[in-house]
């Protein structure tokens, strides 16, 4: 069943991954959060695929985690705290393999993205929404704040509207989301799957190698004090300089000619 969890379908140098639970709304249950992880900790190896999508299948994006299988957890003598500890651990493992994995992921998002699975589209790199699609980190309305997906929440919106999001459980609409800086895209929802691929296209277009490196340095700096980053991204675009098929990439550029590479 595990295997079942997530799809992969390739198409080129893009994968294109599926959260397969659409009775649960893509719930990340343990079992979801391992295949995917799983299935990412692949990709990482395989330098043929330049861009990741991730997607949900059914009527929703993904609506966090399963709730059923929490409250399982409770009838544990310990009252649930070694199998809370391991999931919340399981999911920012998960979170963490997205901004870590060297292809840049695009969430395909649709219906709702709520609690975890609203962390999960603010730890893609990108993000697309379809018009009507609702964003929420709503676990204070059950009791329950959503401290997890606060963190990637919080680097990714303005501090405020984050805390308002957390605190009063309301929901976002996609065109706010993008306001917001939550995603990158709205488009009507016929158009989700197409302008998603597109997107998608674009990136993969790119030489790989230097994809992967600049998308290492940008979290990198990121972390960084002002003036370390400074120093860090001089380093590294010294080194980008240096590469052959970088200068091959401005010699075409001046000679107004496409450039030959061997990706």
């Amino acid at each position: 069943m595990e295997r079942d969890l997530v799809l992969r379908a390739d198409a080129g140098a893009v994968a294109t991954l599926t959260l397969n639970d659409p009775g649960r709304l893509n719930a990340l249950s343990e079992a979801m959060l391992g295949a995917l992880r799983a299935t990412l900790d692949a990709i990482a190896g395989e330098t043929a695929i330049r861009v990741v999508v991730i997607r949900g299948a059914g009527r929703a994006f993904c609506a966090g985690h399963d709730l059923r299988e929490m409250t399982e957890a409770r009838q544990a003598p310990d009252g649930g705290r070694a199998r809370f500890a391991s999931l919340f651990g399981q999911a920012a493992a998960l979170m963490l393999a997205i901004t870590r994995l060297p292809q840049p992921v695009v969430a395909q998002v649709h219906g709702i993205a709520t609690a975890a699975g609203c962390q999960l589209v603010a730890s893609c790199d990108l993000a697309v929404a379809a018009e009507g699609t609702r964003f929420g980190v709503n676990g204070v309305n059950i009791g329950l704040f959503c401290s997890t997906p606060m963190v990637a929440l919080t680097r990714n919106i303005p501090l405020k509207h984050a805390f308002h999001m957390l605190s009063t459980g309301e929901f976002v609409e996609a065109a706010e989301a993008r306001r917001l800086g939550l995603v990158n895209r709205v488009v009507a929802a016929p158009d989700l799957e197409a302008e998603t691929a597109a997107l998608a296209a674009t990136l993969a277009a790119k030489l790989g190698p230097v994809l992967r490196l600049g998308k290492r340095t940008f979290y990198e700096q990121a972390e960084m004090g002002l003036e370390a980053a400074y120093a860090h991204a001089g380093r590294v675009m010294t080194e980008n300089m240096l590469r052959p098929d970088t200068a091959e990439g401005i010699a075409a550029f001046l000679g107004k000619r496409a450039p030959e590479w061997e990706q």
